[in-house]
Formats: C-alpha cells, sequence, structure tokens
C-alpha cells in the first residue's frame, strides 16, 4: 500500500506543477480602474492640453463625494505583478505627463488638499531648463510630500514613429536604448528610486520598443487609450485616458463608468 500511497502524491505533485495557476488579474476580472491622465492646469484653455484648475478641482471633489477612492500607481502594478490586492471598486489612478510647471503651482495645492496619489511620468531634459517645467528642486519637494511618485517619459520626449523613418536600424535602436536609460539614471539620481515604469511619448510603442523598455528595466509601460486598465491588460502596457478641459461635468462622470467620449486630441 505504501508505494502505491506515494506513487499517488507524487503524481497529484506533478499535476499541481504542470497545471499553471491563474494569476491575480485573471482571479479578478471584475477589476477596472481608469488611469486618469493630466499635462497641464491654468486659469484658461490656452491650448488642445490645458485644463482649467476650476475643471481639474471640480473632478477632484467629485471622486471625494462620490465613494471613489484614489489609489497609487504602484499598487495597481503590485497587482498586475500578483503582489498584491486586487483593487477595491471604484478605485481611480491619477497621473500626469511632461512635469509642467502647473502641476507645482496648480495642481499640488488641490492634491495636498484630498491627499491623492499622483505619478508623474517626466523627461529629465526640459526639468530646470524649459521654461514650462518645474525645476528639480520642485520635484524633489513633491517626492518628499509622499504624495507624489516620480517616473520615466523617456529623456526628451521624442517621436519613435519619426526617428525610426530617420535612422537606420543600429542609430535607431541606439537613439531608443539612450532614451530609456538616461531618463532612468536621472531621475533615481536626482529624486530617488526605484524609476522603472515609463510612458511612451505620444502614446507610441510597438513590440520592438515594448522589448527594449523590459531591456532597459521597466517593468511596466503606458499608453494613451482611452480606455479603464482590467484584469484583460498586461503590465506590459496599460491604457490612460488623456484629459482634457472638454472632459468636465457629465463627460468625467461617463468616462469614470466606462463609457467616455471619443477624442480626436492633438498631442
Amino acid at each position: 500500500m505504501m508505494p502505491c500511497r506515494t506513487a499517488l502524491l507524487l503524481l497529484i505533485a506533478a499535476v499541481l506543477f504542470i497545471v499553471p495557476r491563474p494569476s491575480t488579474a485573471a482571479a479578478s476580472p471584475e477589476v477596472s480602474v481608469p488611469i486618469l491622465l493630466y499635462h497641464r492646469l491654468g486659469p484658461v484653455v490656452a491650448d488642445g492640453m490645458t485644463m482649467k484648475t476650476q475643471v481639474f478641482e471640480a473632478q477632484m471633489k467629485y471622486l471625494h463625494d462620490n465613494g471613489y477612492r484614489v489609489i497609487p500607481l504602484r499598487q495597481l502594478v503590485a497587482w498586475y505583478q500578483g503582489k498584491g490586492p486586487a483593487p477595491a471598486p471604484k478605485s481611480v489612478v491619477i497621473v500626469e505627463d511632461d512635469a509642467h510647471k502647473s502641476v507645482y503651482s496648480d495642481m499640488l495645492p488641490v492634491i495636498r488638499k484630498y491627499r491623492y496619489p499622483v505619478t508623474i511620468f517626466v523627461y529629465p531634459s526640459a526639468i530646470s531648463n524649459a521654461k514650462y517645467a518645474m525645476t528639480w528642486d520642485q520635484l524633489r519637494e513633491l517626492k518628499k510630500s509622499g504624495l507624489f511618485d516620480i517616473q520615466s517619459h523617456t529623456y526628451w520626449h521624442p517621436n519613435f514613429k519619426r526617428e525610426r523613418k530617420k535612422l537606420a536600424p543600429a542609430a535607431y535602436d541606439k537613439l531608443v536604448m539612450e532614451q530609456l536609460t538616461k531618463s532612468k539614471k536621472k531621475l533615481e539620481q536626482e529624486v530617488g528610486g526605484p524609476v522603472d515604469l515609463l510612458a511612451w511619448p505620444f502614446g507610441i510603442y510597438d513590440d520592438h520598443l515594448l522589448q527594449k523598455a523590459r531591456e532597459a528595466g521597466y517593468i511596466g509601460t503606458f499608453s494613451i487609450e482611452r480606455r479603464h486598465a482590467t484584469a484583460k491588460e498586461k503590465l506590459a502596457i496599460l491604457p490612460r485616458y488623456l484629459l482634457v478641459n472638454a472632459d468636465s461635468d457629465k463627460a468625467f462622470v461617463q468616462l469614470l463608468q466606462g463609457n467616455a467620449v471619443k477624442r480626436n486630441v492633438a498631442y
């Protein structure tokens, strides 16, 4: 009897090893999290990427008053990795691209009021250099607040589709890796790390770029496709809603409910 029992136990162990266990994401199909992407705030709509500060504040108040839970992007990433629990219903993530100076002047007071976590995707070439961008000291202040995480938006925000047409394959690959690694290194040196998340400039990505991102040490990257992040997504590329001033009032509510108005935004 003992040899038979031993053989049966070995067979069961082998089956358990061979049959893959469902991932955390696969086990939670109800998860549906909008990642809200902002760029610039201001008193007037100066361009297609600017949202009035009063509209942004109204959106943050709506989240607060209607039972939404703003979670850190890192918490959502941990779930996709199978390292954390599934986000609760009505969870929302807030991110910003470009580190525009209005993040410090206009967004920060609102974020402090509601104590919401925000992830900023930065391209370092502009910081303490371009007039429209924040300074390194301002970024460090945001990081020290405990409300802001700083991640990569490449080094100088290239249009990879355009660069691929201009450059030979070897030169293009060199450019891509420099953009990915220089940004990561600079941000980790200036504000601390880890920097392992990447937002693609102009939302441009393909399988080749995703592979290069993995080689550069990024565990997750982000597009600007207007849909919720669900269990069907892959951490290699997650969707985000690029919000503009027109995404206010009823349009914002529809977006949160997964019925966003389709928009062609000039990035």
